[in-house]
């Protein structure tokens, strides 16, 4: 397995992964071994070289020692000092973006998907045209012209990049049609669309797969799923059926050409009746990991769309600090949200949610409902981010 040194920045921002561990599996997850790990602090990125010059020489030696083979960044590079940090260090540099990138080619299995990847591939290459290559050099107009400079490699590149990105959006655009004339037909049968939303591998999937029986592809992985799957699945409470789907995960610094690239897919969740967050409850970043998948909701105007927070691996908890309630209110972003913790392994709090689900559908054009109980009522409730005891 080729190995990686990780590097990360502190620009003094919110959320700094000072452990590097999510841009570790990251690098696991595109098949990479992180090899070493190197942090720094700095006021403001150096415009040359990111880390600046004496940081870049303390990682090229590090590289040698461990036999690096790549230099991956948790932040994203310029063109320009991408090009500058491999010119120093030798060896590739790839930012956080561009594994974001790999790991979805290497995971989109539908026709739809693939597109979707290209198209994000395609607009990053775009960028990054800036005499990387040794091939880049002006060319001369042959026989039948004038003779004067004809275009440059990158020139014709960049033409042939962008008439790429054409054909691919028109093929996307086509996809997006079907995908409209899926949802008018639900419209018309009266459907009732539930959409799974949360962070990478907070395990929607396995939940997705414990509601409705089905075996879509689950993994203890980032971005294990990146294809929406939709299903249908019987009520009892509600004497009804309804329909779920399954979409992509989201992550902290999430490139906005994914975001929309994936807007075909996405607007699933823009469609939905209500939303499903998924949250790891054992993972002691959800607060911050809740924000991130906000801030995509909200990118994708998908914000006002009514949730249930859905606290899941409830199995992962240490039994001291799990809830003594699995159904309670949170406070997320001021609003009162119902909130209720499962496990999608063991099938602990499934019917439930299942029972509350059954509500929202025999409440027609409501909205997620007030509960039959107030803040004040609510045992174990907990609005500060934390699990209550």
């Amino acid at each position: 397995m080729p190995r990686a040194v990780l590097v990360g920045v502190d620009l003094g921002l919110p959320n700094f992964d000072g452990e590097l561990e999510e841009l570790g599996l990251l690098a696991q997850t595109a098949g990479l071994e992180p090899a070493a790990r190197i942090t720094c602090k700095r006021k403001a990125p150096d415009a040359a070289l990111f880390v600046g010059s004496g940081k870049a020489d303390e990682i090229k030696l590090l590289a040698a020692d461990v036999g690096a083979t790549e230099i991956l960044v948790d932040q994203s590079l310029s063109p320009a000092q991408q090009r500058n940090l491999e010119r120093h260090m030798e060896l590739p540099v790839n930012d956080r973006t561009l594994l974001i990138l790999e790991i979805f080619a290497q995971r989109a299995r539908s026709h739809e998907g693939k597109l979707q990847v290209e198209l994000a591939r395609l607009q990053y290459l775009s960028t990054r045209l800036v005499r990387r290559w040794s091939h880049l050099e002006r060319q001369r107009g042959g026989i039948g012209t004038r003779g004067g400079p004809g275009e440059t490699q990158i020139e014709l590149d960049r033409r042939m990049i962008g008439e790429h990105i054409k054909r691919t959006k028109e093929r996307l655009h086509k996809v997006k049609r079907q995908r409209q004339t899926q949802r008018r037909q639900r419209d018309r049968r009266d459907a009732f669309n539930i959409s799974l939303v949360g962070y990478t591998n907070a395990g929607k999937s396995s939940l997705f797969n414990s509601l409705v029986n089905a075996r879509a592809y689950a993994a203890d992985q980032l971005f294990a799923t990146l294809d929406t799957t939709t299903r249908q699945f019987y009520l009892g409470d509600a004497g009804r059926s309804v329909s779920l789907s399954d979409t992509v995960g989201f992550i902290r610094n999430l490139p906005h050409g994914l975001i929309d690239a994936f807007e075909a897919t996405l607007q699933e969740a823009v469609d939905a009746d209500v939303l499903l967050h998924v949250v790891d409850a054992s993972n002691p970043n959800h607060p911050e990991q809740m924000k991130e998948v906000a801030r995509v909701l909200a990118d994708i105007g998908a914000d006002k769309v009514p949730q249930i927070l859905v606290f899941n691996k409830l199995d992962a908890i240490e039994i001291g600090h799990r809830p003594s309630h699995l159904e309670d209110v949170y406070e997320l972003d001021g609003v009162p949200t119902h909130r209720l913790f499962v496990s999608a392994r063991t099938g602990a709090g499934l019917d439930g949610l299942r029972r509350h689900l059954a509500r929202l559908v025999l409440r027609p054009g409501t909205g997620a409902p007030a509960p039959a109980y107030s803040l004040g009522e609510t045992e174990g409730a907990d609005s500060l981010g934390t699990i209550a005891p």
